[in-house]
């Protein structure tokens, strides 16, 4: 289980150095200008409403309560609010991000698992070949997001729920991971015509090392400046996640 978390997160970490190779840097580009422009909305957003999401949070301390020990509980609580606040904000961001650079990452795992390969990176192919990708990849972000969206409202009821709640920012925590998980390394297996019913029982095979593998992703997603490299980082860690494991999984399905 750790070996396996380990390599998860040894996977996530590739992605800075695979996104730097000749011949991907190109490709890199329109995912990174994306990813700069929504979450630079997403931190202004955060860096805005904290007070008052904070002020929300807290104020479901229950009104009997003695206000020493509320005040106790508030700076307890507080950090695993802020973590609370900072999974949502980022990972609904993460969501749009995604919809929107959706083809582009498409491209760009297939590039990369070129190189991974040692085959030679092909060209792009114009406007046609963009939009074939186009429809491919939007219908598998949609399936994404209803299955992301199906455990949003147990997650919501943990987090309003008064001493039931101090466990949501880890709720949270392991929702993200395992949801970054499928995020990125969708892209590679999109492109060998796996969708989200073949992609789920491959990463359920090692839980481990997809929590280890979006685990890494989730905290470099909180780290400002660092945060804008996720999605193609994310993006070649998974294509590399998927070449070297999921693949030779896959096979042996067969």
């Amino acid at each position: 289980m750790i070996s396996g978390f380990l390599q998860g997160m040894k996977y996530a970490f590739s992605g800075f150095s695979l996104i730097t190779k000749k011949g991907i840097r190109p490709f890199v580009l329109i995912p990174l200008v994306i990813n700069i422009a929504v979450f630079s909305v997403a931190i202004w957003l955060a860096s805005s409403q904290f007070e008052a999401l904070m002020n929300y949070l807290t104020g479901w301390l229950p009104s009997w309560m003695p206000d020493f020990i509320k005040t106790g509980l508030e700076w307890l609580l507080w950090p695993l609010f802020a973590i609370l606040i900072l999974i949502a904000v980022y990972y609904t961001f993460t969501i749009i991000a995604n919809l929107i650079a959706a083809p582009f990452n498409s491209i760009l795992a297939e590039r990369v698992e070129q190189q991974l390969k040692g085959q030679p990176i092909t060209e792009q192919k114009g406007f046609k070949a963009l939009l074939k990708t186009l429809g491919k990849t939007m219908g598998s972000e949609v399936s994404k997001v209803l299955y992301m969206l199906k455990w949003v409202p147990l997650l919501l009821l943990i987090s309003v729920i008064p001493v039931v709640n101090v466990i949501s920012p880890f709720a949270w925590g392991i929702y993200g991971a395992w949801m970054l998980s499928l995020q990125y390394t969708d892209f590679a297996m999109g492109n060998h015509q796996l969708f989200i019913k073949e992609e789920l029982p491959l990463l359920r095979k090692n839980r481990s090392m997809a929590l280890g593998f979006g685990g890494v992703l989730t905290v470099l997603m909180m780290i400002p400046i660092v945060n804008f490299f996720v999605m193609p980082v994310g993006v070649a860690g998974g294509t590399r996640y998927w070449v070297e494991s999921l693949s030779k999984q896959k096979s042996t399905n067969y």
